[in-house]
């Protein structure tokens, strides 16, 4: 056995070739059983995709690049617990096209900070955030509150977003925009959105009823974030689907 392996290491055109064949077999007894099953995240209860309008407030926090300055994963690490919450699921980001977990913290952690502010607070933050956090370093976004949503392709961003995996119904497509305006009115009909995105947060977040604004959808979108998952109470079995 010493001397075939020997051998093998004075051939270099031999070891190429067994190394070849040794990654070959370990990559397809990896990969293979991969295509036999459904997905590698393990589904948890209460997850969901976007509103409209939280899929509107998304695309701006995209756009804005807030992922730069603020992640949206909480490492399973006792002081991040402690500060921010339970630690992030991998299924809690299973509709996010692109996921915005970051890899860098300017500011704090946004994975939970649905609820844990008013719309008024996210309001004053976003036009000063030095209003509210004297030491903040992040840009004013004044213009939010000035500048119409345009969400006129919201159905079709919802198709987009089932092609690439995302369970919108033709029911939630054919109401998009309906359910974009609803959310936003404290005075609309908001039952079958509610069905539609249950745990949904129905106001006006931007603090002008009169308008639907860009504000709105990314307070929508913020005030959302860490929601669907209720924790208190539950162990990991109870999570599951």
């Amino acid at each position: 056995m010493q001397f075939k392996h020997a051998t093998i290491e004075r051939s270099a055109p031999l070891l190429a070739v067994l190394t070849l064949i040794t990654v070959a077999i370990g990559g397809l007894v990896e990969i293979v059983p991969l295509f036999t099953i459904e997905s590698t995240i393990e589904r948890v209860q209460g997850v969901r995709p976007y509103s409209p309008l939280e899929l509107a407030g998304r695309n701006i926090y995209v756009r804005e690049g807030c992922y730069v300055c603020h992640s949206q994963q909480i490492r399973p690490m006792r002081d991040e617990v402690e500060r921010y919450g339970h630690y992030s699921l991998a299924a809690e980001s299973m509709y996010d096209r692109p996921f915005q977990w970051g890899s860098k913290r300017t500011g704090p952690d946004l994975a939970r900070v649905g609820g844990k502010y008013s719309n008024e607070w996210h309001v004053a933050h976003m036009i000063d955030p030095r209003s509210v956090v004297p030491e903040s370093v992040m840009p004013a976004y004044p213009f939010l509150a000035r500048r119409p949503l345009g969400a006129g392709d919201i159905a079709a961003h919802l198709v987009a977003n089932r092609r690439l995996g995302v369970p919108y119904s033709e029911e939630m497509i054919a109401s998009a925009a309906a359910d974009l305006a609803a959310q936003a009115d404290p005075e609309a009909d908001t039952t079958d959105l509610l069905k539609r995105y249950p745990g949904a947060v129905i106001g006006d977040f931007d603090g002008d009823p009169k308008r639907l604004t860009e504000m709105d959808a990314l307070i929508a979108y913020m005030q959302v974030l860490g929601t669907m998952v209720k924790f208190q109470g539950v162990t990991p079995a109870d999570l599951k689907q």
